[in-house]
């Protein structure tokens, strides 16, 4: 049976109720700060990088953003923003030609060529740490939050992703081993050949907050795998993602492959697709997106202990 998971499905509705139930929280601790005022509260800010500026939105300074990336789709308000390029594609010319005042981008922005113009121009150039994990999420924040002179309301809104986080993982850690599903991501399926996540992987992370295996630990990073590996990984599921709301190859397509055919994954015809960002984002919303994948693979429960 082919499960199904993005924010334009049935798992709206599970994030819109967590939306009003905890958005409004962390809106209100966060608002419960804002007598701190930024020593350049108008400066104006590019960023780079989805989640930093889902970030520059919790913590209420929308206001100062001119300009975004590609990957800053969330919220939707940003889309409204000029669009300077991909993170790890930017042209300096776009860049400068927004005339900021403060560039966030996350580490891995690039090319380096471009951020080496960037800094001869003059232009404050702050380069957020972006580790994939629980703790790297937290520090991105109070990064984030110092680059802006928020301090203190990062600090806030850190504690609230950081209760959210534990959560999340509270159902996923109570999942025995010998029950835990094996998934594999499959980031793209180009000319027929699998690209697939590796360990150490922002995909592999994921997989495991959400109490999964993740299906090809043989190698590390995004590789294209044989058919054999396939076969042996033996996913119970394949996880993919959406672009925009948009699926990348279809079921039929996907479970036609040979190799997928082969594995229980394709037996069943299981597989979930999430948003790119959303999933893979290492955000604020990384725990709603665990809950929602913990609740994909192993269906939601009505008294769920780690329930956000």
């Amino acid at each position: 049976m082919t499960k199904r998971c993005n924010r334009g499905s049935g798992i709206a509705a599970l994030t819109a109720l967590w939306v009003v139930a905890f958005g409004g929280v962390m809106a209100g601790s966060v608002s419960a700060e804002n007598t701190e005022t930024p020593a350049n509260p108008h400066a104006d800010i590019v960023s780079i990088g989805g989640s930093i500026t889902e970030i520059v939105y919790e913590l209420d300074q929308q206001h100062r953003l001119i300009a975004r990336d590609t990957t800053s789709s969330y919220p939707e308000a940003a889309l409204a923003l000029p669009d300077v390029g991909y993170v790890r594609g930017l042209s300096p010319e776009g860049v400068l030609s927004m005339n900021p005042d403060l560039v966030l981008a996350e580490a891995d922005a690039g090319p380096p060529e471009a951020l080496d113009v960037l800094k001869k121009a003059g232009v404050r150039l702050v380069l957020i740490p972006d580790e994939p994990t629980a703790a790297g999420i937290l520090a991105k924040i109070r990064a984030v939050g110092t680059a802006l002179d928020v301090e203190a309301r990062a600090e806030v809104l850190a504690d609230d992703v950081a209760a959210q986080l534990e959560r999340a993982t509270v159902r996923a850690d109570a999942i025995a081993d010998g029950d835990r599903k094996r998934v594999l991501f499959v980031l793209s399926v180009e000319g027929g050949r699998i690209l697939a996540a590796g360990r150490n992987t922002e995909a592999a992370t994921v997989i495991g907050m959400a109490g999964a295996i993740n299906a090809l630990d043989g190698f590390e990073g995004y590789k294209p795998v044989s058919d054999e590996a396939i076969v042996q990984a033996a996913p119970d599921v394949i996880l993919m993602m959406t672009r925009g709301g948009v699926v990348m190859v279809d079921d039929a397509a996907l479970f036609a492959m040979p190799a997928i055919a082969a594995t229980p994954a394709g037996e069943a015809r299981a597989v979930i697709r999430m948003g790119g960002q959303y999933l893979l984002g290492f955000g604020p919303r990384t725990a709603e997106a665990v809950q929602d994948l913990t609740d994909a693979l192993y269906g939601e429960q009505a008294h769920d202990a780690g329930s956000l």
